[in-house]
């Protein structure tokens, strides 16, 4: 991959990114420097470049895509409001406005709410200099000398009346919230003011914007309970209803409902919350208020740079739109599953998509985190990050008004979601790919959001299925599916660590996107905000599944336990490796210490998993290996410390474990407990203990024949 130091320019998306041979998926493309490019079609077998890995490769598959396609540069706007059409209504005296914002931005000039008619006359509420205005056509007048507190609820009333000269009457007033102290400064009476204004002729309406302006100026904050009346035809609409949706609905009669765009924060408290419930589903009244951010973008919305009809016989891969121009190149993934028709095979390679989509885009490598210091030395595609927030920002990042960013979308482009471009997820993911390929057993892939839609028919056909190296976001249906899947007999190689950790939601309103509420506990860049803990797109309660009674130790006998990524060290075997039951997963590895050297130093390290019998990890689980000598830099994750103020040296928690057992119907399940497993699995081109112990656990479980009863 001789482009990895280029500067990059060229970046695009698939739709979907999962399909079965004999589908069609799309590429939607971008150039900052327009020109033609080649296109093909590739199969990525290995898709890490470094010396540490099995080395880049990938295969050109013919296909019906056009040799070459122009690339323009596509926009990006990103910013969530809603759109309602007013089309028929006409404004020539009276325009009353009433509504409740909370801005959590108030120092930047910024749009509420707007009224266009089409032909560039707007009435708007604002905010400028960090006071609230209203805009009449070419006409601005402050509402309140005050200057708005962040993260305070206020309600805006405003009556128009006449023309062409009208009189406007408004009134701003603070809402009183929970602390005394706080409103006696803050807190100040409403405010009422008179003025008259040269009334714009703005005759038939177009539309009416909430969180933004006609010029696209955007709105960061809650509004709730708008409402206008136009020349005595009234308009409200309940933000409390269709909380699931995308539709902003009116409750006055005249079905004047509206369309959010770009995934605004819904199930979310507003003016009327007082802490007497905390799930939107019991009192959605409570919940009346939509969380607009400029920086929310679900949909880049581009338009189809080539479609490609899959050959049925396609054979289920890792695939890629590979782009090549004089200016850089781009390789766009999706992944392919058998037709529908068509036989599978035996193993199935199980690819987190959930995980791609909640890291997507993620700037913890040039912004730092609280387990990842910043780099200065950085791959194109972080670069091209840091040059284009307007990308959107992952899961793992607050929004510029400091929520948490509680929704991503693979609707964009996903910077990560590339060979080589992070060492973390997909290309370490890849890395499995390649070593089974290795192995000629034969294996399809599939990905998380067929799981999700198919449950447990999407896990029926495979006798195996094998996880990524970071399969840590989970929707119900998904867990569902794997624990039906494992009672038939299913055999399962969690070849990871932090695996199932966080619960997600799915929207059939958003396709494409998952939801995620960081409630309670876990390791975490953000939490919740009070009372906000349940999902929108369903009305689960979020957060850690091990904190909603479903720790990952009950269906792969370890759970995430420990977190550093300084070095990764190897395992030392326990007496329970040489049971019966288990010893054959060590034919051929002579040493009592294995997967001493790879990516780190190790074969475990970075995010680790033990096994904890109080957390339900299964009794008659054999603890094979485990690696314990880890310096400070590896901590104990924060659920894991309780009521305690100090941790032993050594901490006993700080520890990888790898296991085996048997599951109902002749199953069984071998986890790793590390993410870094991958990095030891490549070692001496696939010649080395992580690899044989691999192999020996998947050439066993494709095997039909039963295991023992322990």
């Amino acid at each position: 991959m001789s482009d990895a130091d280029s500067v990059k320019v060229i970046t695009g998306y698939s739709e979907p990114l999962s399909l079965r041979a004999g589908e069609t998926v799309q590429l939607m493309a971008s150039s900052h420097r327009p020109g033609p490019a080649t296109l093909d079609l590739v199969q990525i077998i290995c898709g890490d470049p470094t010396r540490t890995g099995p080395g880049f490769h990938e295969i050109e598959i013919s296909s019906a895509l056009p040799a070459t396609i122009d690339l323009t540069e596509q926009p990006l706007v990103p910013g969530s409001f809603a759109e309602i059409d007013l089309s028929g209504l006409v404004l020539s005296q009276r325009l009353e406005i009433d509504c409740y914002l909370r801005p959590t931005q108030p120092s930047i000039d910024q749009t509420a709410l707007s009224i266009d008619n089409g032909a560039g006359i707007e009435i708007a509420l604002q905010i400028r200099d960090g006071c609230f205005s209203l805009k009449c056509g070419d006409h601005r007048s402050a509402l309140s000398q005050s200057e708005i507190v962040a993260n305070r609820w206020y309600r805006i009333q405003v009556h128009l009346e006449g023309s062409p000269m009208a009189t406007v009457e408004t009134v701003v007033e603070c809402l009183p919230s929970r602390s005394p102290g706080r409103d006696l400064i803050e807190l100040v009476p409403p405010c009422i003011t008179q003025a008259a204004v040269t009334m714009p002729a703005v005759g038939e309406l177009k539309r009416c914007l909430f969180a933004a302006s006609i010029d696209g100026e955007r709105f960061d904050g809650r509004i709730a309970r708008p409402q206008i009346c136009v020349d005595g035809t009234s308009l409200q609409w309940d933000l409390a209803q269709d909380i699931v949706g995308s539709q902003v609905i009116d409750s006055s009669g005249n079905e004047r409902h509206g369309r959010l765009h770009q995934l605004p924060a819904r199930g979310v408290t507003g003016p009327g919350w007082d802490g007497s419930h905390h799930a939107w589903t019991s009192k959605p009244s409570h919940y009346d208020a939509v969380h607009f951010h400029s920086d929310d973008l679900y949909d880049a919305g581009w338009p189809i740079s080539a479609e490609l009809d899959l050959s049925d016989d396609l054979p289920s891969g890792i695939y890629a739109f590979r782009l090549h121009s004089t200016h850089g190149i781009d390789r766009v993934p999706f992944f392919v599953r058998p037709a529908k028709a068509a036989p599978t095979a035996d193993i199935a390679l199980l690819m987190p998509s959930c995980t791609y989509m909640a890291y997507a885009n993620h700037r913890m490598l040039f912004e730092g985190a609280d387990f990842v210091a910043a780099r200065s030395r950085l791959r194109p595609e972080h670069e091209y990050l840091r040059n284009h927030p307007e990308l959107g920002p992952s899961m793992y990042e607050k929004h510029s008004d400091g929520s948490g960013v509680m929704y991503s979308s693979r609707r964009r482009p996903n910077l990560q979601l590339r060979p080589g471009a992070d060492g973390w997820n997909f290309t370490p993911d890849t890395d499995i790919n390649a070593f089974m390929d290795h192995l000629a057993l034969g294996h399809d892939v599939i990905a998380d959001e067929d799981v999700h839609a198919e449950g447990l028919a999407a896990l029926a056909p495979y006798r195996v299925i094998v996880t990524g190296s970071h399969p840590e976001y989970w929707s119900t249906a998904m867990l569902d599916a794997l624990d039906q899947w494992q009672r038939s007999g299913g055999r399962l190689l969690y070849l990871g660590g932090n695996g199932f950790y966080w619960r997600v939601a799915f929207s059939d309103a958003w396709p494409g996107a998952i939801e995620l509420r960081r409630a309670e506990d876990g390791v975490r860049n953000w939490q919740t905000d009070t009372g906000e803990s349940y999902h929108s797109f369903n009305g689960e309660y979020g957060g850690m599944w091990r904190r909603l009674g479903r720790a990952p130790n009950e269906l792969v006998g370890v759970g995430f336990a420990a977190q550093g990524f300084e070095r990764a060290i190897g395992y030392a075997r326990c007496p329970a490796s040489y049971d019966s039951r288990a010893a054959w997963i060590f034919d051929g590895v002579a040493e009592e210490n294995i997967g001493t050297s790879g990516l780190g130093g190790g074969a475990a390290g970075q995010e680790i998993d033990n096994y904890n019998p109080a957390l339900g990890s299964p009794a008659h689980a054999l603890i094979l290996a485990s690696a314990t000598d880890y310096g400070p830099e590896m901590t104990r994750t924060k659920e894991e410390l309780e009521a305690a103020t100090i941790v032993p040296s050594p901490d006993p928690v700080v520890r990888a474990d790898m296991v085996f057992f048997e599951t109902p119907s002749g199953g069984a399940v071998f986890s790793v407990g590390s993410i870094s497993w991958f990095g030891a699995l490549a070692r001496n081109d696939f010649d080395n203990d992580v690899a044989k112990i691999t192999e020996n656990v998947l050439r066993r479980f494709v095997d039909p024949a039963e295991f023992p009863l322990p």
